[in-house]
């Protein structure tokens, strides 16, 4: 795609970064058969082509963006599956996050649409506060339909609906778990979402990784990656959650050497995994963040890479798991983010699950961090499609490796949704998770 944007504009380099993706745009549209807003709404502005027409306008003009411009793009789910698909390498999740944060900047929305985005940056990335919203919301409940018959609202209405009916008792963290003798340590992140809602995947995490012989440390300090302000615009407050995290993680990386930083939440970990292009202009972290960026692996990413698909049968097993049938649904951030993609159904298959994939794997269910809550309608449709599809291949149990996701599918399902994580501890030696 020809661009002119000025040599003035060129010089900071989040223009120019935006510059190099969208001239690789051929104009194809490829991306617009694996799009789910597309799909759904069948608009070419709801499509990563009509939007990196919309943002070249805006960014290379310098324009005050238009509610319009800035309706197409919230509606994006940066589910990434148009990165999958594009033949021509466009980095559309550099572009669409750089447009976030120009919209931020420049763009002042409705007063409902302020406060709640400000009351999300401000709760979901602390576990105590995001926990105490959560009691506040089963209270409030009720209110929810009562607050979905006004626009305004719906996101409230969304969040109330969200919460789930009991909230699962706090579990701390522990330090090394090993069991057998040590391969090596790792550093499991705690998370902001994942210690409140299913803390249990944790515990499976250390389990399963103690069993098959290696340390579990924790850093001290670390916080949320900044994935949920990042997709709010929020660039600033972004960067500093991964400063925050990059001090950390380098630090026990330097003091006790590690093998990895293990994440269970997939789009917390597309996230870290560029921590290293986020921080790529501070001369402080640059390095840094590139080697934290490198030593960050998805759960199922690591156990693959580590052997344990073929060393299964040698891990002490109390489980005959040969009768259950597997749902895998591949989260976004992993398979398109993450580009993570056979090794969690090889995990599952050699623990002795039967796997089905559903035929829509490329397609997002809808949740895509606090998009069920800010784009509900749109959200909901999407799991409802992402629920029926699941629910087609008849298992016993549905895997996934985010936590979003299994709280967008495990709401619309009698099928219990777990973590692939929990499935391979149970067929080691852990309880039954569903």
């Amino acid at each position: 795609m020809q661009t002119s944007f000025s040599p003035a504009q060129l010089a900071d380099p989040a223009m120019a970064s935006s510059e190099r993706v969208i001239r690789k745009c051929v104009h194809c549209g490829f991306c617009t058969a694996t799009c789910p807003t597309y799909t759904l709404l069948g608009d070419e502005l709801d499509s990563p082509r009509g939007r990196i027409y919309l943002m070249k306008e805006m960014l290379e003009k310098e324009q005050q963006p238009t509610a319009e411009v800035v309706k197409h793009i919230d509606r994006c789910l940066s589910c990434l599956s148009c990165m999958t698909t594009c033949p021509s390498g466009v980095n559309y999740m550099h572009l669409v996050d750089h447009a976030r944060a120009y919209i931020h900047e420049h763009y002042r929305r409705p007063l409902p649409d302020r406060l709640f985005r400000a009351l999300l940056a401000a709760v979901l990335p602390y576990p105590g506060r995001f926990r105490a919203a959560l009691r506040l919301a089963r209270i409030a409940r009720p209110l929810a339909s009562i607050a979905g018959r006004w626009s305004a609202l719906r996101p409230l209405a969304a969040m109330l609906e969200l919460a789930p009916r009991a909230i699962p008792a706090a579990v701390p963290p522990r330090d090394r778990i090993a069991t057998a003798p040590s391969r090596g340590r790792v550093v499991l992140m705690q998370g902001c979402a994942d210690p409140v809602l299913t803390p249990q995947t944790r515990a499976a995490t250390i389990r399963l990784l103690g069993r098959i012989g290696f340390d579990v440390s924790f850093a001290a300090g670390e916080g949320c990656c900044g994935a949920l302000v990042h997709h709010l615009g929020h660039e600033a407050t972004a960067l500093a959650a991964a400063r925050r995290n990059v001090d950390r993680w380098a630090a026990i990386a330097d003091e006790q050497g590690i093998a990895a930083i293990i994440v269970t939440a997939s789009g917390c970990g597309t996230t870290i995994k560029d921590y290293g292009f986020m921080l790529r202009n501070d001369p402080a972290y640059a390095e840094k963040a590139a080697r934290v960026s490198a030593l960050a692996r998805d759960v199922s990413e690591f156990l693959d890479i580590v052997g344990m698909g073929a060393a299964i049968a040698d891990v002490a097993a109390t489980a005959d798991v040969s009768g259950v049938t597997v749902a895998y649904h591949a989260a976004c951030s992993l398979q398109h983010g993450q580009k993570v993609t056979a090794a969690p159904q090889r995990l599952l298959k050699a623990a002795g699950f039967t796997v089905r994939q559903p035929a829509d794997a490329h397609l997002c269910c809808g949740s895509a961090g606090t998009y069920n809550i800010l784009q509900p309608v749109i959200a909901g449709q999407l799991g409802d499609r992402k629920a029926a599809s699941l629910a087609a291949l008849r298992p016993d149990v549905i895997a996934a490796g985010n936590v979003g996701c299994a709280v967008q599918i495990g709401r619309r399902m009698e099928t219990p949704v777990v973590h692939v994580v929990e499935l391979l501890d149970w067929a080691t030696g852990g309880p039954r998770p569903f």
